[in-house]
């Protein structure tokens, strides 16, 4: 696998990738690097950016007195997502060298009173709208992990977490039985992306509710999608694509027959003329994140041709457009600059998964 090589490499900070002859997602070694880009601003409350809208004078306050739980990595998404990364690569790899320190910070985070204080936060004037939904998604998906992991530890980082993954999935439903069009941008807000992340805790947890309103929501605002604007893509700061978000979503909602059918409409000549984003300056926090649209459509793309199946003339092409992808930024992660390495692990881990 040559772009699982090449983020070895660069992990490692090695400057040819092929050195590495490894699999980066099934060694303890190589989980235990992602890890230790997560473990290393789970912590660190500063540089920071806030989604914080201050009722007054009283509420300027720092990230850790805010969100004791998920106060580190720049942002509070960053840190909710970089909580699920440390739980997978735990549960996947319970051998890793920095195991003993993953369950550590998630003992320190994962406690019932720092999640009472998110809580609460969220139930405060002018929340509403507080990380909606990229980052009320990724709470889902951390809970969806907790939820499905049959170990002591996760039961119990998963009940102290639960209130607020129940506050969050209570908002889900309330903004989608009242949101009119669908968000389609490369950034933070896409809807697709949200979607897909709040549906794999629906099915986890078994909340039935949930899961018909996503799928409703899915089928209506994506159903009828005919000739996507790929060819508009990428923005200048996307980390996911719009086209590729809604596809890889709507494979997980339509029958595959149906699912063939209605890719051929939403993207015809599907995948001709898509190559890697370039990342002209990884120092940058808005330009790396071409990085993360390298992986997230790899992951994509990986999913759509998973469910096309082998016999879909489509699905090499598709795969080997991953490879490309994903080796384009892989090497890049441990970049040494806060602005990618504080989250793009996170899109590494999941693209890898997915392959």
């Amino acid at each position: 696998m040559r772009w699982a090589r090449a983020f070895g490499a660069g992990l490692a900070m090695i400057a040819v990738a092929q050195a590495q002859d490894v699999d980066l997602v099934q060694s303890d070694a190589q989980a235990d690097r992602f890890a230790a880009l997560a473990l290393k601003c789970v912590r660190q409350e500063y540089p920071n950016k806030l989604d914080h809208v201050m009722n007054g004078a009283g509420e300027v306050k720092g990230p850790k007195e805010l969100h004791p739980a998920f106060y580190g990595c720049f942002d509070w998404h960053s840190s909710v997502h970089g909580h699920w990364m440390l739980v997978k690569l735990l549960r996947e790899h319970p051998g890793m060298a920095r195991a003993a320190e993953v369950r550590q910070v998630l003992d320190e985070n994962l406690r019932p009173e720092r999640m009472a204080v998110e809580v609460a936060y969220l139930g405060q004037e002018n929340r509403r709208s507080f990380e909606r939904t990229y980052g009320w998604a990724w709470l889902l998906k951390l809970a969806a992990e907790l939820r499905t992991w049959n170990d002591p530890n996760a039961l119990r980082w998963g009940t102290a977490l639960q209130p607020l993954a129940d506050e969050l999935a209570l908002r889900w439903t309330s903004f989608l039985s009242k949101a009119t069009y669908p968000i389609r941008t490369g950034v933070h807000p896409n809807t697709a992306f949200s979607l897909d992340l709040a549906l794999d805790y629906a099915r986890a947890i078994k909340d039935a509710k949930l899961e018909a309103m996503i799928l409703e929501r899915a089928r209506s605002w994506f159903g009828a999608d005919r000739k996507g604007p790929l060819a508009w893509e990428p923005g200048g700061e996307d980390f996911l694509s719009p086209c590729l978000e809604e596809a890889a979503l709507m494979s997980r909602v339509l029958p595959r027959p149906a699912y063939g059918r209605w890719l051929t409409g939403f993207l015809p000549g599907f995948p001709a003329g898509l190559v890697p984003a370039t990342v002209s300056d990884r120092t940058d926090p808005k330009i790396v994140h071409l990085d993360g649209l390298n992986l997230s459509r790899a992951r994509a793309l990986l999913r759509i041709a998973a469910v096309l199946g082998p016999a879909d003339p489509r699905s090499a092409g598709l795969k080997r457009l991953a490879d490309r992808h994903a080796r384009a930024s892989l090497p890049h992660l441990a970049s040494g600059s806060y602005e990618g390495e504080h989250w793009l692990a996170t899109f590494a881990v999941r693209t890898l998964t997915e392959r």
